[in-house]
């Protein structure tokens, strides 16, 4: 994207802080005024001695002194409240721009996270954005500084020697022409840096995630290889951005040298001809080093710049995403859900793949019935429960809850009506409690603890170190897979949604545990429409309805002594040791 447009992308949050960036603008303005008024008085001062010597008197001196003196203490406050205000501001932006991303990746779908590594995504939460505050607050501020002198010194070099001065200023605008080369090569490995850094932060987070696998199969080297590899590739990306800076930098030391040079041989010369006056050279000196300290100052933002304008350009580019799922314009809220959902002729596949996972599949489930789905991994009994509370949206046909389409319902409306048991169990990184209570935000330490006694996790929790306030660790590696399974179970207890899915609840258990778990799903299910994919069939036998399902679809259904006695593709998985792998 072009420098304008990533800077329209965050104007807007420079625009709710305007009257801070006004103030420190005009703080900015102070501190440039300050530090050009030392050469003209140092001009007033040797015009004055060269003149007439006898002419500068103390109180001449001590008026001149105490001017510098009042500006100095302006300048003084005036840097304090750009350091430290405009830096607020900076920071401010940051934390706005964290929120509306973070935000926006809450809204996007399931499509994105299979798709998108969590490694980058938090690169762009944190290291982006970071550089954001240095850029939000030093960009507008050099830029000005940069401006203001280099227009305040023209005026008052062409009083001094109108040719002198335009040889010198006609070398700015080619120095910037010559170093925008480097400059792009900057911007460019700016970039592979940042996407490269979020692969290698995946690549970390992957492996020390799986740590206990990596050293079950004693593959540390293995994993040591891949990450030197990536982190040589980093080096490489780095190499290139600091000769791309190399280059930048020596083109602005040829061109800072250049216009000295300029000043000697235009100086000398001018001298000769008497078109400068000895003092006013001196005072012309000072200028000018002035103005090329503030041009090199604003070259060496150019790498701060880079890095901000590489975050701007990343945090748009994930603003830019869509959710495929999102409500309509006239979506609905439902109320007093009984339960009903129907699937109406549905086809389904995920993203692009042309190969159908569903393909005119249509079943009805009356409220508060128990359907259990079984069949063979592939069949795609995990899609049919992902497509209810619209984790994705169905290819053609329906998913209906209640008669209404769910793609006509808010989705937050429908998800709060539907609560999940999965076999792979998320606890947050807190208590106990907290994770209980993650299933309903208000909730009581009384209703947390009924929740815990309906799902039969009361009697171990009590028996940990804290009870309830007992911290369970990252994703709940301090507890058992039972345990994990019975919080996730108080959890939905808490929600009471009138619907229940429960994705292979207890096929990641051992038989004591599962008989447990078990216990408080029947529990949990009583009196709700709850659709349960199991792969031990023993734990379905109770259901209200089963179906059999295939890659070619559903290819039997009915209760489980109706598909017993059909002695067909239930009978034949049930008297074969009744799992499904």
């Amino acid at each position: 994207m072009k420098n304008r447009n990533l800077i329209k992308k965050v104007l807007p949050y420079f625009y709710k802080y305007r009257f801070t960036l006004f103030l420190d603008l005009f703080c900015a303005g102070l501190t440039t005024a300050s530090e050009m008024v030392l050469p003209l008085i140092l001009r007033k001062l040797t015009n004055l001695g060269m003149k007439d010597l006898s002419s500068i008197t103390f109180e001449f001196v001590l008026k001149l002194s105490l001017i510098y003196f009042a500006i100095k203490v302006i300048e003084v406050f005036a840097q304090y409240f750009m350091t430290s205000i405009g830096h607020i501001m900076g920071a401010r932006i940051e934390t706005d721009m964290r929120r509306d991303l973070y935000y926006h990746l809450q809204s996007l779908s399931d499509t994105f996270y299979n798709e998108t590594k969590v490694g980058v995504i938090m690169s762009r939460i944190t290291n982006d954005l970071f550089d954001i505050t240095e850029f939000a607050h030093h960009c507008p501020e050099e830029y000005f500084i940069g401006v203001l002198k280099i227009i305040i010194s023209l005026i008052i070099l062409l009083t001094i020697n109108v040719k002198m001065t335009l040889l010198i200023y006609i070398m700015i605008p080619l120095m910037i022409y010559f170093s925008g080369h480097f400059r792009n090569k900057m911007r460019e490995a700016q970039k592979d840096q940042r996407v490269h850094i979020g692969n290698l932060n995946s690549a970390i987070e992957d492996s020390l995630l799986g740590i206990k696998v990596v050293k079950s199969f004693a593959n540390e080297d293995v994993e040591s290889e891949k990450f030197t590899y990536e982190n040589n590739k980093f080096l490489g990306i780095k190499k290139r951005y600091y000769k791309s800076m190399a280059g930048f930098n020596t083109i602005n030391r040829i061109f800072d040298g250049l216009m000295y040079l300029i000043l000697i041989a235009s100086g000398g010369y001018f001298l000769m001809k008497r078109e400068i006056d000895p003092e006013d050279l001196i005072v012309y000196v000072m200028f000018i080093q002035s103005l090329l300290a503030t041009v090199r100052r604003i070259i060496e933002f150019t790498e701060q710049f880079q890095k901000g304008m590489t975050g701007i350009e990343r945090f748009a580019e994930i603003m830019s995403v869509e959710s495929d799922i999102k409500d309509k314009e006239n979506a609905i809220e439902i109320k007093n859900v009984r339960g009903e959902i129907s699937f109406n002729n549905v086809d389904f596949s995920y993203g692009k793949s042309e190969e159908k996972v569903l393909n005119n599949f249509s079943v009805d489930i009356i409220p508060g019935e128990k359907l259990a789905i079984v069949g063979p991994s592939g069949a795609g009994k995990t899609t049919i429960c992902n497509l209810i509370p619209r984790f994705y949206d169905v290819d053609s046909g329906s998913v209906k809850v209640d008669g209404i389409d769910v793609r006509d319902i808010k989705i937050k409306s429908l998800r709060e009506n539907i609560g999940i048991v999965q076999q792979d169990v998320y606890l947050f990184s807190g208590t106990v409690k907290d994770n209980i209570g993650y299933g309903k935000s208000d909730a009581s330490d009384k209703e947390i603890i009924e929740a815990a006694k309906l799902a039969g996790a009361y009697e171990f929790i009590k028996n940990l170190p804290d009870g309830f306030d007992t911290y369970v660790g990252e994703r709940g590696v301090k507890l058992s897979g039972g345990q994990k399974q019975r919080i996730s179970i108080a959890r939905v207890f808490l929600k009471n949604p009138p619907i229940l899915i429960l994705d292979e609840a207890t096929s990641a258990l051992d038989n004591k545990s599962e008989i447990v778990v078990q216990d408080s799903i029947e529990k949990l299910s009583k009196g709700r429409t709850t659709i349960t994919i199991a792969h031990r069939l023993t734990t379905v036998q109770n259901a209200d309805l089963i179906i059999v399902m295939t890659k070619e679809g559903i290819v039997e259904r009915g209760k489980h002594s109706e598909l017993m006695e059909k002695k067909g593709y239930y009978y034949n998985l049930y008297t074969k040791g009744g799992r499904l792998e």
